[in-house]
């Protein structure tokens, strides 16, 4: 049953003594995520929302805060929920999640950030709810606030107490977590999965000599787009036809003015092109020979580099975490070391050296995508982490 969380306490109660509607799926599971933003763990939220009830189970969200996930997650619009927080440790938000438990009857919750992880960590304590969290990146190095990540990752640690299992999206987060104490039998790495796209067609570029490479992300400083301004400008004068795409919204307007600055500083105008946010990755990269993401830290398995694996779109990225994990130097793109323009600019030659080269990349990718990244495969193995915690909660409650 659902119904929307800015109801009254009265109308909650009375929604949670009306008989549940019969799922015809054998599980339920509520997700809590911020819902702020669009971005790559939101995708595969909503990839999830998507998958799962071929899986045989019931997908809900509840959004803590205000944001882009109910304007463009494409999902039944009761299966999403606004119950926003007021501020960061508000915890009132917890006895409207309880009232949703009840009356929904969730087998379980699932958790995508600390902030949520502190709401399900609360709900399973009071109603004996068993819960599951989702590592999309590392929370002690998830931004350039440092206080911020600090406090993010003390509520993780402190809410993962009474966490049934942790699903991490990398190897490289699953060694994290059991460098920090978690026992290895709570983890379980599912890799992220994105649904497969027409590839690019190789016949209608492989003869161009202008090369189009875009940058795809919310941007914000941790992305590296400084890096790759500075990697732009040290291109050789014998460098091949080179035009740069910065494709996606900005963290803050503060940001997106210093980029812009630099691209004055850099005379960069005539190869860079800023085209704002899209909710349309898959025609994003149709326009591409390449994508370009040049981290500094913090991802996990970017969506962004699956989906343009998927589309036959070879990548240019950084030696970060779970992204040398998906893309082999050589095979399926050029891998640089992070915060080096130099080596991005390298990489970047490299990559635009052949078009033969580029389209037995572009081969590559597709089968890349199709063998290990797949949405299915990401909601089947999800769907059996829920199935073996709520047996495992049958068991000892």
């Amino acid at each position: 049953m659902h119904f929307p969380l800015n109801t009254t306490s009265a109308n909650l109660a009375a929604v949670a003594s009306a008989p549940r509607q019969t799922h015809a799926t054998s599980l339920s599971v509520l997700h809590l995520i911020n819902g702020e933003h669009f971005s790559g763990a939101e995708r595969v939220q909503q990839l999830l929302g998507k998958r799962l009830p071929s899986c045989g189970v019931a997908t809900d969200f509840a959004c803590l805060k205000p944001g882009k996930f109910v304007e463009f997650c494409d999902l039944p619009p009761d299966s999403v929920f606004s119950v926003h927080m007021r501020k960061r440790f508000d915890l009132g938000v917890v006895e409207r999640i309880c009232n949703l438990v009840r009356a929904s009857q969730y087998d379980l919750l699932h958790a995508h950030t600390p902030r949520s992880a502190m709401i399900a960590a609360r709900v399973s304590q009071k109603l004996g709810t068993p819960w599951v969290y989702h590592v999309h990146s590392p929370t002690a190095r998830d931004s350039s606030r440092l206080w911020i990540n600090r406090v993010n990752d003390w509520v993780e640690r402190w809410s993962l107490r009474n966490c049934s299992k942790i699903i991490t999206v990398s190897r490289s987060l699953r060694r994290e977590l059991i460098k920090r104490g978690i026992a290895r039998q709570r983890i379980v790495c599912i890799p992220n999965g994105v649904p497969a796209i027409t590839p690019i067609d190789l016949s209608a570029k492989i003869g161009s000599q202008v090369w189009n490479l875009g940058m795809i992300a919310l941007f914000r400083p941790r992305k590296g787009l400084e890096v790759l301004l500075d990697a732009i400008r040290r291109l050789p004068a014998n460098a091949p036809s080179i035009h740069f795409r910065i494709i996606g919204g900005f963290e803050n307007e503060e940001y997106r003015h210093a980029m812009l600055e630099l691209v004055d500083q850099y005379q960069l105008k005539d190869r860079v092109t800023f085209t704002g946010f899209t909710n349309d990755i898959p025609k994003a990269l149709a326009d591409l020979d390449g994508m370009i993401l040049p981290s500094l830290y913090g991802e996990g398995m970017p969506m962004v580099v699956l989906e343009a694996l998927s589309a036959g779109v070879p990548v240019i990225a950084t030696k970060v975490e779970g992204t040398p994990e998906v893309v082999r130097d050589g095979v399926e793109g050029y891998l640089a070391e992070p915060r080096d323009p130099q080596s991005l600019m390298d990489a970047i030659m490299k990559f635009t050296s052949s078009r033969i080269k580029w389209a037995a990349m572009s081969e590559q990718s597709v089968d890349r995508h199709r063998d290990r990244y797949s949405d299915v495969k990401m909601a089947v193995s999800t769907s059996e982490v829920y199935r073996s915690v709520v047996q495992s909660h049958l068991k000892t409650s």
